[in-house]
């Protein structure tokens, strides 16, 4: 071990961090500056200098994966002999040492516990995911909260489900965990704190062996680690704490940035480093990134940046989540071309729901992706249980009558938990896909959602990662799509404190980019990119309201009924009898035969077997209850261009084969919005397909001579049509000219 290795490749701001070997040092570590190289180079020279033998020195983070990385650069340097743990290990260590065995078996999660106390509550709540219980239950725990103080500790807190019946899955759960001799990690904790409260040579052993601490991460830790920590520290101020309070994004497990950005107070010699220079982005991504510091409050950061220019931030609006995943898959294939390895790309997302919407688009685009399936996730897992073996008439009744059974709300409330949101977003998803799916049976939707959703069998691809788990990673490519209200900042968040822990999620995500950023919204643009400079142009947009029944012409409000009979009778929600789009062409087009029934948009084979007699007499009966006028509409919206039916139905029935000659459903082929969008942009070359939402490169090579050869077909029959011409004279003609 010398000198020069300690100190290689130090910046003025590390160097004086590592010199620093004695007393209290405050590391406020800005991202990407640095801070494991300073922290492991500080240790190292801790141990050459003399101040600390290397057995004396205890590190600590919250990862088992943090905690190797940090022993081996310590031993890379040439010192042997540092403790560098998580808190929960160093816990287990202490305490099985001094009570000479091991506290008991300790469970890795607390989800099968909650879940059959969950199951116990009444049936409304008898579905939110056990994830959102264990979170409440670390809310508490980590604050050192029991159920005898849970309920007087709330405040202005909000627990997932009512507060009587979380205090109820509270008490069962610890008095299930104490019948059943086991411990969670916060118990770990617990008792740990408790031992050096009872037994003081214990304590006084654990401080004579550790002399010197070192916490990573500082901004993470909560009241039950800070009480640990103490119990450590004791009156002694040899304690390095790194951390950025700008990344403190958990709030919602109990931590909290104030032990970090207290140091300076409760240490009134600490010695504080900046660490401001940036070794991960160009600096166009931090110039971006670095527009959200004013507003970050906290110890102020300005990150500097190291590397060579590139390219601007992407910074746009589109029209809806569609075209969202398109302009990302597409993004994604055109960096792919130009050298960036899927690898080094990342999509991140607000909440795991969301991770789907690209699942589809990146399926679709045959784009390889990793970290995210919606298969996997509890909703899809606990449906699709329930569906095997089960067959109907119509798969989407049959999955949304099951998806009705686990709980699922079509219009859900505020106020529920980020887990249970992502499960009723998951519902709502496979009922949709469901619906698109067609005619076939339960069993071919569910394999066709593995051909889509299931795992590749190999960790590659583009990342599909949550803004909390892609911290501490980086990328070459970063997306970051759906900064909307309600979105990012979530809408649950309605305190300046929770707005803040949104904020910096926001700047985590940014500060993931090496070289590309790209920043996407849709309907109603983000407070925080006004708060970036960003003009978002158009203004936000509101939901149009629905009309209600006595606004509606008296055909529209006859089939209405009926359809809300239906869905009575079916024990589905209405709109997957048909949707309001369908039940407007229905009074438009007023179909008095089977024929003219299957014409109308969204009645295909299924349900059309399903309620093709009864539907044809319910739409005679409100016919005769009076018609509609031609640009009748169940919700008021700005006109567009309908779609030509002949080209449609073209378009629909060359769909319908190519996908027989595939074996795929047709929707893999072109969904329904898409053949729409082809109809109304009337394309005439490749160039112009291409400009089409949802005809990405891929689809544009494999389909797009074909739909032109459509188009084309279907113009000229179209113009025929116009002129009075018959198809078959012009034919006949054509054969006569020279």
């Amino acid at each position: 071990m010398d000198d020069e290795r300690i100190f290689s490749g130090l910046n003025a701001e590390q160097r004086r961090a590592v010199e620093a070997v004695r007393g209290p040092v405050c590391i406020l570590a800005g991202a990407g500056s640095g801070k494991t190289t300073t922290i492991t180079r500080r240790i190292a020279n801790q141990v050459a200098s003399g101040a600390f033998a290397a057995g004396e020195i205890l590190a600590v983070t919250f990862t088992d994966k943090a905690a190797t990385e940090m022993r081996t650069r310590i031993e890379e340097l040439g010192v042997a002999g540092v403790r560098a743990q998580t808190f929960h290990s160093a816990a287990l260590a202490q305490l099985s040492y001094f009570r000479g065995r091991p506290p008991g078996r300790i469970v890795a999660s607390k989800a099968l516990t909650l879940r059959r106390v969950g199951n116990t509550l009444p049936k409304p709540f008898r579905f939110r995911p056990a994830g959102d219980l264990a979170t409440e239950v670390e809310w508490a725990k980590n604050r050192r909260v029991t159920p005898e103080t849970y309920l007087e500790s709330l405040g202005d807190h909000k627990p997932p489900i009512p507060p009587d019946l979380m205090l109820r899955v509270f008490r069962e759960y610890e008095q299930r965990k104490s019948d059943g001799g086991f411990i969670d990690f916060e118990d770990l904790l617990g008792l740990t704190i408790g031992l050096f409260d009872e037994d003081s040579h214990a304590l006084a052993e654990v401080r004579e062996r550790y002399r010197a601490f070192t916490v990573d991460e500082y901004q993470d830790v909560n009241l039950l680690q800070q009480t640990l920590l103490e119990h450590w520290l004791g009156a002694r101020d040899e304690l390095c704490a790194v951390g950025d309070d700008y990344q403190s994004i958990y709030a919602f497990t109990g931590a909290t940035p104030r032990y970090l950005l207290g140091m300076p107070e409760r240490f009134g010699d600490a010695t504080v480093v900046r660490l401001e220079s940036n070794y991960r982005s160009t600096p166009q991504v931090l110039e971006l990134a670095n527009r959200l510091v004013p507003q970050l409050s906290g110890a102020e950061k300005v990150l500097r940046p190291s590397r060579e220019d590139g390219p601007a931030p992407l910074l746009q609006r589109l029209a809806g989540s569609d075209e969202e995943g398109a302009f990302v898959a597409e993004r994604v294939a055109s960096l792919y071309a130009d050298g960036v390895p899927y690898e080094e790309m990342a999509v991140l997302v607000r909440t795991n729901a969301r991770t789907a919407d690209f699942e589809e688009a990146f399926a679709d685009a045959r784009i390889p992706f990793q970290g995210a399936s919606l298969l996997a996730r509890d909703a899809a897992r606990q449906l699709l249980k329930r569906l095997r073996g089960r067959e109907g008439s119509s798969v989407a009744s049959t999955v949304a009558h099951v998806a009705v059974e686990q709980g699922w709300l079509e219009h859900p409330p505020e106020g529920l938990g980020e887990r249970e949101q992502t499960r009723q977003t998951d519902l709502a998803r496979l009922v949709r896909l469901a619906d698109e799916f067609g005619e076939g049976a339960v069993g071919e939707w569910i394999a066709e959602l593995e051909r889509r959703f299931g795992p590749s069998g190999e960790a590659r691809g583009v990342h599909l990662l949550t803004l909390h788990r892609a911290k501490g990673l980086e990328f070459e490519a970063v997306f970051l799509p759906r900064v909307d209200e309600g979105e990012l900042p979530a809408r649950q968040a309605k305190t300046t404190e929770a707005l803040g822990d949104e904020r910096r999620l926001l700047y985590v995500g940014m500060t993931r980019a090496k070289r590309h950023l790209a920043v996407t919204w849709t309907a109603r643009p983000s407070r925080f990119l006004t708060e970036l400079g960003v003009a978002t142009q158009a203004p936000a947009v509101s939901k149009p309201s629905r009309l209600r029944d006595d606004e509606l012409p008296p055909a529209a409000r006859a089939l209405r009924e009926w359809r809300r009979e239906r869905a009575r009778a079916d024990e589905v929600p209405a709109y997957v009898v048909f949707n309001d789009r369908t039940l407007e062409e229905l009074v438009r087009r007023a179909p008095a035969s089977v024929a003219e029934l299957a014409a109308v948009p969204g009645i295909g084979p299924a349900k059309l077997e399903r309620y093709g007699g009864d539907l044809l007499r319910a739409v005679r009966e409100a016919c005769v209850a009076g018609p509609a006028s031609p640009d009748f509409a169940l919700t008021p919206k700005a006109p567009r261009p309908h779609p030509s039916d002949a080209v449609y139905r073209a378009l629909a029935v060359w769909r319908r084969e190519r996908a027989d000659e595939e074996d795929v459903p047709p929707f893999h082929v072109f969904a329904n919005r898409v053949l729409e969008a082809i109809v109304r942009a009337e394309p005439s070359t490749l160039e112009e397909l291409a400009g089409v939402t949802g005809v990405g490169p891929t689809k544009l090579d494999h389909y797009g001579a074909a739909v032109l050869a459509v188009l084309a077909a279907s113009g000229q029959e179209q113009l025929q049509h116009s002129r009075g011409v018959a198809p078959d004279a012009v034919a006949a003609a054509a054969v006569a000219l020279p």
